[in-house]
């Protein structure tokens, strides 16, 4: 099967996670439905284009692994809002603020982490193949993109190109390994990876593998997350190839 590979490498990038209160946490791993809003960020849909975006993710199968660790940091965010205060939506509208006086005595104060110095190689594969847009036409978005694209929040843009390569490969563990070939960089004896739940993983080493499941897919019409998504997380031995 046809597998896409996006290297992502970045002096900062988030992967975002379920947001507690004030803090918004960060996954080690990238959602099915960031996957698929890079995506379609770079072929130029509209969030209007709702069924568009579910179908692309419900095609998608991912799978990635942080070849870089990097570090976590923390950001601290405050703002003093007004009663006059105004904003535009996603939706297109102007949205005023409500609430007594006592509400604007305070800052509103967040906290937001991030990955700084990482790099994570993502693997995927459409199914099926050959709907649009497929692959090629994945991989032509990524090359020339509409928009400028980012890995998580719209400052964190990538500092080399996103394609990394296009290979055939059974599983997306296997794509992964491929694409371990082709990184430029110091090779760690074994690195953290997430795959899908039930998939084979033939003759790539794993090893501490444990089951997750995941609520990061998106329904796009009522702009929530939802669903229930299987994966492995696990260390896979960097393949020893001649360089």
């Amino acid at each position: 099967m046809k597998h896409l590979l996006l290297d992502c490498d970045a002096p900062l990038m988030s992967f975002g996670g379920d947001l507690v209160d004030a803090y918004g946490v960060v996954r080690d791993f990238p959602a099915k439905s960031m996957v698929a809003g890079l995506f379609a960020n770079a072929l130029g849909w509209e969030r209007h284009d709702a069924d568009a975006h579910a179908a692309l993710q419900a095609r998608l199968t991912i799978g990635s692994a942080r070849v870089g660790e990097g570090r976590r940091e923390r950001e601290f965010q405050t703002a003093q809002l007004g009663a006059n205060d105004r904003g535009w939506t996603t939706r297109g509208r102007v949205e005023g603020r409500a609430g007594g006086a006592d509400t604007y005595k305070s800052p509103h104060i967040r906290y937001r982490d991030m990955d700084a110095d990482a790099r994570v190689l993502i693997a995927c594969r459409l199914e099926p193949a050959d709907a649009a847009p497929d692959l090629d036409a994945l991989a032509a978005a990524l090359i020339r993109p509409e928009r400028p694209l980012f890995l998580g929040r719209k400052p964190f843009v990538p500092s080399r190109p996103l394609l990394l390569a296009v290979v055939e490969a059974d599983t997306i563990l296997d794509a992964l390994t491929l694409g371990f070939e082709r990184i430029d960089l110091a090779r760690p004896a074994a690195i953290r990876a997430q795959w899908p739940f039930g998939e084979p993983t033939g003759a790539v080493v794993t090893h501490g593998a444990q089951t997750a499941e995941l609520t990061d897919e998106r329904h796009w019409p009522a702009g929530v997350h939802a669903g229930l998504r299987r994966v492995v997380h696990g260390r896979l031995d960097w393949p020893q190839v001649t360089p």
